[in-house]
């Protein structure tokens, strides 16, 4: 809920001497999973330390941790010896103590995808005990959209979170680990239909964050308001056309002026998508997606197939095309307006359902022993040991797993091992290019098939 942090108690400081500001002189290690950091150490200390690579050696900033910390954070702020791969940033504000939206401005294309696969085998070995060739994998991350020339950086993200300065009213994202705000003029990786809206140009008294939405396939535009207690909101004039809402204190969003959603295009469809609603926020995502799990999945006609986690029902309506009016599916979602979104998206479709509950709730009610094919797209946390030992019960002769997180997937492969489905085929895309996150799609069989 928004506005209880306020009202949580602070947590206890840290044991020990503090070390923040110690600067040390490092090799840096292989890439850890999350957070953009590779692994350093220190007089036998684990430093994770950030804006560095692999081989390179730095001089590390510690940005967090005191002499009994189990490991510190750091920042490289001196490279003594770059890496191949390093570059120089292209963003002004990214680097260390600036903006934490990217991890990898310093890093080459080829490089970032390079780091994003040694973490997937890293954690396919660790948490499923699988390597690359168990779990079907050819070892890439594959690029999604066209070359861009050198030096340039994609723009495609079509929704972005700006915070608001407190004492300024002006926007910025915020710096890595913290709550200040590092006031921008402009985000690189922030697609066109957002630039174009100049949220970066005017003040925002009163406003906490503004978040921008730009819909792929229509010029819809949507900024969601989040004010401060007490305030009230500014009289919003921007560069383009745009909807308007607010969310109050409980989370709940509620439209001011024009649409309360933006209709997405995507897999031969047009799709609404409200109040802010998920939605994946690369423009080719959706297809690439959508086109990985069909083609792994490969849906005859007549068969019966559940959408898990389906959201606004992406992958139920290509499903529902693809088995006919012969077959049929479930979609299970536990936001109540996504299910309302997917329910509009479907209508015209007479063999979809969509429900609306958790999945470990509801499905273990719906009397259903047995699919053919099985979708799902869990949060970042997984499916969990519970939900995966359901599935597999249900016999399915082939599930997709689609996966934001390599170390959720990882654990729920190794569950769905323990139930007698193995990977099949592993495809990782790289669809947060600049970040170190990225998105994959397995598909299992039952052992022995």
């Amino acid at each position: 809920m928004r506005g209880a942090a306020a009202r949580t108690s602070r947590p206890e400081a840290p044991s020990g001497e503090p070390l923040v500001g110690e600067r040390y002189e490092v090799e840096i290690g292989p890439v850890a999973h999350g957070g953009g950091h590779c692994v350093a150490r220190h007089e036998g200390r684990v430093l994770f330390v950030r804006h560095a690579l692999p081989g390179e050696k730095v001089i590390a900033l510690v940005t967090e941790g005191t002499t009994t910390s189990r490991f510190l954070r750091a920042d490289a702020v001196e490279v003594l010896e770059p890496a191949k791969d390093r570059i120089e940033a292209p963003c002004p504000f990214s680097g260390p103590g600036r903006c934490g939206g990217c991890d990898w401005q310093h890093v080459t294309p080829g490089g970032q995808r390079k780091l994003k696969a040694a973490v997937l085998t890293e954690q396919l070995a660790k948490l499923a005990g699988l390597t690359p060739a168990e779990a079907g994998w050819d070892g890439s991350v594959e690029p999604v959209g066209g070359k861009l020339p050198a030096g340039q950086v994609p723009a495609w993200r079509t929704r972005v979170q700006y915070a608001v300065d407190a004492q300024t009213g002006k926007v910025g994202l915020r710096k890595h680990r913290t709550h200040d705000v590092q006031p921008i003029d402009r985000c690189l990786i922030a697609a066109e239909g957002v630039t174009e809206l100049g949220i970066e140009s005017r003040d925002w008294p009163g406003v906490a964050s503004v978040e921008a939405i730009a819909a792929t396939g229509s010029s819809d535009r949507q900024v969601v308001l989040t004010p401060r207690d007490g305030a009230q909101l500014p009289l919003v004039e921007l560069d383009k056309p745009v909807s308007i809402a607010r969310i109050d204190d409980q989370g709940d969003v509620h439209k001011v002026h024009g649409r309360s959603f933006v209709r997405e295009r995507a897999a031969g469809r047009t799709w609404r998508v409200s109040n802010g609603g998920f939605w994946q926020i690369h423009p080719e995502a959706p297809d690439t997606l959508v086109d990985a799990v069909l083609d792994g999945l490969d849906p005859q006609w007549g068969e019966n197939a559940l959408d898990l986690y389906c959201g606004v029902g992406l992958f139920a309506g290509a499903l529902a095309d693809r088995v006919g009016e012969d077959g049929a599916v479930l979609g299970i979602e536990s936001a109540k307006q996504a299910v309302v979104d997917a329910r509009h998206n479907l209508a015209a479709l007479d063999n979809v359902r969509i429900e609306c509950d958790r999945v470990e709730t509801l499905l273990p009610r719906t009397g259903i022993t047995a699919t053919d094919l099985i979708v799902l797209d869990p949060p970042r946390s997984g499916a969990g040991r519970e939900t995966v030992a359901h599935l597999v019960g249900l016999e399915a002769r082939r599930i997709a797993y689609v996966a934001c997180d390599p170390a959720a997937l990882a654990r729920d492969l190794k569950f769905f091992r323990e139930g007698g489905y193995r990977p099949v085929s592993l495809r990782a895309f790289d669809l947060f290019p600049m970040t170190h996150h990225f998105e994959c799609v397995a598909i299992l069989e039952p052992v022995g098939e």
